[in-house]
């Protein structure tokens, strides 16, 4: 066994990271001497922080020193005999989760940046050098620099009721950087790795479970949960004496290096390009440190691994992706504005107005995560039957995926219940409407549902962009009423715009948000403006991309045109999904609020009314209009140049923004990235929409200042 990773850092002056620890929760790396049956002494780590389950170990610089210590320790042990195995595991439910980011705003230089990869290495590459065979016991969460301390540990165990393990760095802009790029491509295969290194972090950050991570070949055993340490220890034990052959079926051998490998790389790259542009550079650093893990010494992909993780984690992209993800994990679980819960209404029924594609997405997650009666209703009973059977037939596809049993599976088929009598409204807590975006129709069904529900029942309406003020008008209790907008697909997306009026009542409020978590979505509180947040900016994304069509310029050059902002999809791929007849209610409404500041065109109209408007290739991006389509548009002769159309789009987000702050449409410019984070996919490079606009200069252009003092940007920027 050769120290080769030892001697690579051996001279590396780490003290600068010691700036670092400020603010750091150590995670401590306590030993305790195990005798096995066989007589072996097996060294066990357990990474622990003191605190309980709820605030994972991590590993920042001080805890990375005293780990380094420690197997310093447990070296010198072992050349002298006292021990015949190390083996590493975590506090209850946890291993790690991945590296302390906390204080990584505070690097001073890309050069520190480079110690933080460095130390890593040197630390946890230790654990192949030991001079014993190490293993990792992961006894539950395991997670970026966690995972990679099982990766170069020698063999490795997993808990079967471990809450997640995953290599998510791609999903914060950064690479695995502490060896998972070298070290898994090597355990697993290139196509594996490819999946778990960028496939899953780019599927809202896809986590593995256990067994799957066994199935992989990331794990060499998995043990229940009830008996997981002493199966662990008993199973090292048998490798220890050889009674135990590991075999790993998915090490890549010379023919997969030589021909599958490159194959790999090179189809990964033009899905990564077809999927989600060029503009992310995370995913594309990965790839290109995957395609060189084929071949060359651990000590020079530890090497590589250094040089991208300080290059990345000085950059714009991830102080950016920082911004996004304490947006997600803090700000989205403690909504500004929510008024105290104890002022909510209890909810036992909810009602849904409409039977419909919406209704029904609707109804089916209400039953699903709330639990409680869900009764829909219709203008005649064909509607409503076949609302009924929709959700049935749903929560059938559920169970058939494994993802409900078939006792829970009965159980909410019962609760959901259809009908043309409105009277049955009369004890549902909650009703919400899914009816035709229109003012009066909307008025009409509530109007009607008033006089049927209790005084207290809280009704919500899923406008997209019309005055729920409006729709309230006509109420005899307009406090009870409250915006409750979802995203489409319903099950899928995290946000509910929750949009109060200046009428809507403390406990309507604390109600919604309430169900919004009940729910599992996040909500965001909004003034009743017009468009609320999302599709009033999707509204100025849009409106630009029909503008620079309407001047006479060419489709995929409007599309490429707006690239840059690193949109999941272009303009016009994006209203092909919401669907063209929505698009054009939306941008009416915007236009009409908005005349002076919001593009809108008749062609909307005209394509909405086709079966089909725009072609596309095999990875949904827009190629072309239909022959239809194009006997239907009116366009201009002065096509526009794309860095033009950008500057429109950059500078009008930025000023409509401003709008909004200025109007009190969310208390700050956080719930607005926000917003756009959960509600569009904007993507967490770019932070949601402020940072990107600051650092493009479209902030300055547009009102002279900047949304964030100082601008969120990488070292040096």
């Amino acid at each position: 066994m050769t120290d080769d990773i030892s001697r690579a850092y051996a001279d590396i002056d780490f003290s600068p990271l010691e700036a670092l620890t400020g603010d750091e929760v150590i995670t401590h790396s306590p030993v305790r001497d195990v005798r096995l049956p066989s007589g072996n002494v097996l060294a066990l780590v357990t990474l622990d922080n003191g605190r309980d389950h709820t605030r994972p170990n991590t590993l920042g610089p001080a805890t990375l020193a005293e780990l380094g210590e420690t197997l310093a320790t447990l070296k010198r042990r072992a050349a002298a005999g006292e021990i015949h195995a190390v083996a590493i595991t975590g506090k209850q439910y946890i291993l790690a989760a991945g590296a302390d980011l906390s204080d990584v705003a505070k690097l001073p230089s890309k050069d520190v940046a480079r110690l933080i990869a460095q130390r890593g290495h040197q630390v946890i590459g230790s654990l192949s050098e030991l001079g014993v065979p190490s293993f990792a016991f992961v006894n539950g969460l395991a997670l970026g620099g966690g995972l990679e301390i099982a990766l170069n540990s020698t063999y490795r165990t997993v808990d079967a009721s471990a809450a997640a393990v995953a290599l998510p760095e791609v999903f914060l802009g950064i690479i695995p950087g502490w060896g998972g790029a070298y070290l898994l491509p090597n355990l697993i295969g290139i196509e594996n790795a490819l999946e778990v290194v960028i496939s899953n972090p780019l599927k809202q950050n896809r986590m593995l479970k256990p067994q799957q991570a066994f199935d992989l070949g990331i794990m060499d055993a998995i043990f229940p949960a009830a008996s997981y340490l002493e199966d662990s220890l008993r199973w090292a034990d048998g490798v220890l004496t050889g009674r135990v052959k590991v075999e790993r079926k998915n090490e890549p051998g010379k023919l997969e290096r030589l021909t599958k490998w490159p194959i790999a790389i090179k189809m990964a790259r033009g899905m990564l390009e077809s999927k989600i542009g060029t503009v992310p550079r995370s995913p594309y650093v990965a790839l290109d440190l995957l395609d060189k893990a084929k071949s060359g010494t651990k000590a020079e992909g530890f090497a590589r691994e250094d040089e991208a993780l300080a290059d990345l984690i000085t950059g714009d992209q991830f102080a950016a992706s920082m911004y996004a993800f304490d947006l997600v994990q803090k700000r989205a679980k403690r909504p500004v504005g929510a008024p105290d819960k104890a002022l909510a209404k209890k909810v036992t029924k909810v009602g849904v107005i409409g039977a419909g594609l919406m209704a029904s997405q609707f109804a089916l997650l209400f039953v699903r995560k709330l639990r409680v009666p869900v009764i829909i209703t219709d203008l005649d009973q064909g509607r409503v039957d076949k609302g009924v059977a929709s959700i049935r037939e749903e929560i059938g596809k559920l169970e058939a995926k494994g993802r409900l049993d078939g006792d829970t599976a009965n159980q909410l088929r019962a609760l959901v219940h259809g009908t043309t009598d409105r009277n049955e409204f009369a004890d549902c807590d909650f009703v919400i409407e899914a009816v035709f975006e229109e003012v009066g129709v909307k008025q009409e069904v509530f109007s009607a549902i008033e006089k049927i529900v209790a005084d207290d029942a809280i009704l919500a309406t899923n406008t997209s962009s019309l005055s729920v003020a409006e729709i309230g008008s006509v109420l005899k209790n307009p406090e009870r009423l409250v915006g409750f907008h979802f995203f489409n697909p319903v099950a899928v997306m995290p946000l509910i715009e929750v949009v109060k009026t200046d009428a809507t009542s403390d406990a309507a409020l604390s109600t919604a948000f309430v169900v919004a978590k009940g729910l599992g979505k996040n909500a965001v509180l909004t003034a009743d403006a017009p468009g609320f947040v999302v599709n009033r900016l999707l509204a100025k994304v849009m409106g630009e991309a029909a503008r620079a069509v309407y001047e006479g310029t060419p489709l995929t050059v409007v599309e490429k045109a707006f690239a840059p902002l690193g949109l999941p999809m272009g303009p016009f791929q994006l209203i092909d999904l919401v669907g063209w007849k929505v698009a054009a209610h939306v941008q009416d409404t915007m236009a009409h609020a908005f005349p002076d500041r919001f593009f809108s065109s008749e062609n909307f109209h005209e394509l909405a009314a086709l079966p089909e408007v725009v072609e596309k290739d095999k990875g949904g991006r827009v190629t072309g209009w239909t022959k239809a389509a194009q006997k239907v548009l009116v366009t201009g002769k002065t096509p526009v140049a794309p860095e033009t159309i950008l500057a429109r789009v950059q500078d009008g987000l930025a000023q409509e923004i401003k709008i909004m702050l200025d109007e009190g449409v969310v208390p700050e410019v956080q719930d607005i990235d926000l917003c756009l984070i959960l509600g569009a996919g904007w993507p967490f490079i770019d932070g949601g929409a402020s940072p990107y606009l600051d650092r493009e200069g479209a902030s300055q252009r547009a009102f002279g200042d900047t949304f964030h003092h100082p601008p969120i940007r990488g070292i040096g920027g």
